[in-house]
């Protein structure tokens, strides 16, 4: 007696590899992933259409301002190519076992809004009271709704916090972060 060949019969025993289609005809579509290389290949051709607009001075060397965003839109291209194909053949990514994520606890929305609305505030206060307290409320306004277990000391970290990052960037980097009507009479900021 002889027993039946695997590839006749359509039924792989659990030694024997398996077809591309037979993986992904017992699996769902990987609709993430195949999104996540779409997202890839698309900000890559938007950056290389981009790049076209970029003006060159006279003065520039051969190597002008459109060299880098060229390179980050060719690389980007290739890297959603590579997962598109890598995701045909197969090869998906494994599903992450996080350690502290319990998957039978629903989402506190209630936290989810409280962090947006400290958020929006900050968007809409900067104008009003200045970049670094309106950042040092939202810091501060993230650790409360994360369920900081010292508020008397997220309150002072989320001042320093803020006012380092405004330092750093709006003075040493010369970016535009308003130090607003609360800070403008001070002659440092």
């Amino acid at each position: 007696m002889t027993s039946p060949q695997s590839g006749s019969s359509g039924v792989s025993t659990p030694g024997e590899p398996r077809s591309v289609s037979e993986e992904l005809s017992g699996r769902r579509i990987p609709i993430g992933e195949y999104l996540f290389a779409a997202l890839a290949a698309g900000i890559g051709i938007y950056v290389l259409i981009a790049a076209n607009y970029i003006r060159i001075p006279i003065s520039s060397n051969t190597l002008g301002p459109r060299s880098f965003p060229y390179l980050v839109g060719a690389l980007l291209l290739c890297a959603g190519i590579a997962v598109f194909i890598g995701v045909r053949r197969g090869r998906l990514g494994e599903a992450e076992e996080g350690e502290d994520v319990d998957s039978s606890v629903a989402t506190d929305w209630v936290t989810v809004a409280k962090l947006v609305a400290f958020f929006t505030a900050h968007a809409f206060l900067i104008e009003f009271i200045g970049w670094p307290i309106a950042a040092a409320l939202l810091f501060a306004g993230a650790a409360w709704s994360l369920g900081a277990q010292r508020l008397r000391w997220a309150i002072p970290i989320a001042l320093a916090l803020a006012f380092t990052i405004y330092f750093l960037f709006g003075r040493l980097l010369g970016l535009s972060l308003p130090a607003g009507p609360l800070l403008d009479w001070m002659p440092f900021f």
